[in-house]
């Protein structure tokens, strides 16, 4: 029985050049250094290993790339097929490393850059669904409740399983005011969620800062995009300028930031670290170890640090807090990380398109490698909602003739419930951080140990205080 495939003399010589291509790309040439050869993306140690075997590897998948363009149900052309095969090897080998044709390149880049079109939420693939690590701030996606962990399910009711995360994220982009329905599941939640969003322009401002009561500086860091070491920088001279009096700690919000930038976590976490090691990456051989150090100079001159984090903080993010922790030169408050501990490269190839390839993992100054553990917080604080609960129980100063006190101001605790129910309806319209309430009081806390109250001198207080109520009660007769 003859077979329905036969391969031409055209399609075995196209076979053949492909075959010679995929060679030159996996095998490189010997010319030239080991180190040459690895920054170009060959790794020398490889060179004729199993060349037999890769040989025999190489006829089938030509075998198959013939089949497929023959045979396949619809017309495709050969760019897409080899597109596909692409991404197929990459996107097989971990969750991070992918194949960018122009578009996908160039949109990249605008990413980095701080501003691109979209829901405005950074991604990864589980399990065949799409993994929201973490909505950005003040974007459609965070405006509309999206949350990190959430997992999508459904985009316009059609199903994502399937699809690769490249085509997902293309599906998700769109003309600004378009909308999308996103079909979610989260943990916790029995029935899907449904949610209809708005795609716009995702401008990213990378850092926030503002004062905290009149102490605290807080700054929060969004993303790590070109500029976010210079914006940090700049919010801590514009809070020093802002306080009307002496800063005593910061709060670093890293929570929901699912990174970017290695070079803008090393710079950053450099902004509060004197001296030592910021981060290692070790990739394949010993040649691809780099270590990077801090420089001299902490710009807020070794005052206390909370670094806040939850499970949507990742990779560049988890670099800082990683840092930070080690060198014990803050405190980490929040919950688990998410754990990527991946270095991606990016390797720019021929015509406009290029590779997202993990080359290295990264360690905390410490040695750790926190991929798919995350970073453990100091002080485990998960997000809470504060109801505060009237205080019915009756005081001193409600009883029927009770004694004023002499020290008290002329009005003071005369009604201090009086604007009670006003002061309530104000805290309803803005709900607390709860989060960030526990790092402000740790800070305060903080700096009010530090204080110069000795034991001996508060004593001494409290000596002489109770010497005097003592002659007070002599003088009228009660004890």
């Amino acid at each position: 029985m003859k077979t329905r495939f036969n391969i031409t003399h055209i399609s075995l010589l196209t076979f053949l050049v492909f075959s010679t291509l995929l060679c030159v790309m996996f095998f490189g040439t010997k010319d030239g250094q080991a180190q040459d050869q690895r920054i170009n993306g060959t790794n020398p140690d490889t060179i004729g290993r199993d060349s037999a075997v890769t040989y025999e590897q190489l006829d089938l998948f030509g075998e198959v790339f013939e089949r497929a363009r023959a045979q396949y149900v619809d017309d495709i052309d050969d760019e897409t097929l080899i597109k596909y095969a692409l991404n197929g090897m990459l996107e097989s080998l971990d969750p991070h490393s992918s194949f960018l044709d122009a578009d996908d390149f160039k949109d990249m880049r605008v990413q980095t850059s701080g501003e691109f079109g979209g829901l405005g939420i950074e991604v990864t693939l589980e399990n065949g669904l799409v993994k929201v690590v973490s909505p950005i701030d003040d974007t459609p996606a965070a405006k509309a409740g999206v949350q990190a962990g959430d997992l999508i399910t459904h985009l316009d009711d059609e199903p994502v399983m399937g699809l690769t995360l490249s085509e997902a994220v293309d599906q998700m982009r769109g003309k600004v005011g378009a909308p999308i329905t996103l079909t979610i599941r989260r943990e916790g939640v029995a029935e899907p969620i449904e949610t209809r969003i708005v795609r716009d322009i995702i401008k990213i401002r990378s850092v926030r800062s503002r004062m905290e009561g009149d102490d605290i500086g807080y700054i929060r860091v969004t993303t790590f995009s070109q500029n976010t070491a210079d914006g940090v920088k700049k919010a801590l001279r514009d809070l020093d300028k802002e306080a009307n009096k002496e800063i005593t700690g910061y709060v670093l919000d890293l929570r929901n930031n699912p990174g970017g930038l290695l070079e803008q976590a090393i710079e950053l976490s450099d902004i509060f670290l004197d001296k030592g090691e910021i981060v290692s990456t070790r990739g394949r051989s010993d040649e691809d170890a780099k270590r990077d150090n801090a420089t001299a100079g902490d710009m807020t001159n070794g005052k206390p640090i909370v670094v806040l984090i939850n499970g949507g903080s990742a990779s560049a993010s988890e670099i800082v807090a990683g840092a930070l922790q080690d060198h014990r030169r803050a405190i980490i408050l929040g919950t688990q990380s998410f754990g990527k501990g991946s270095v991606q490269t990016v390797m720019p190839l021929p015509g406009n398109n290029a590779m997202r390839l993990t080359t290295a993992r990264y360690y905390t100054p410490s040695g750790r490698s926190i991929q798919a553990s995350g970073i453990t917080p100091d002080i485990e604080v998960a997000p809470a909602k504060i109801e505060e609960i009237a205080d019915m129980n009756f005081r001193e100063s409600d009883l029927r003739g009770a004694l004023k006190n002499p020290n008290a101001k002329k009005g003071d605790a005369a009604n201090d419930n009086e604007n009670s129910a006003s002061d309530d309806a104000e805290a309803e319209e803005e709900p607390i951080d709860y989060q960030l309430s526990r790092a402000v009081d740790l800070l305060r806390g903080l700096n009010l140990f530090s204080q110069d109250n000795t034991p001996a001198k508060t004593g001494e207080n409290v000596s002489k205080e109770t010497k005097e109520q003592k002659d007070d009660a002599e003088k009228t007769g009660t004890e």
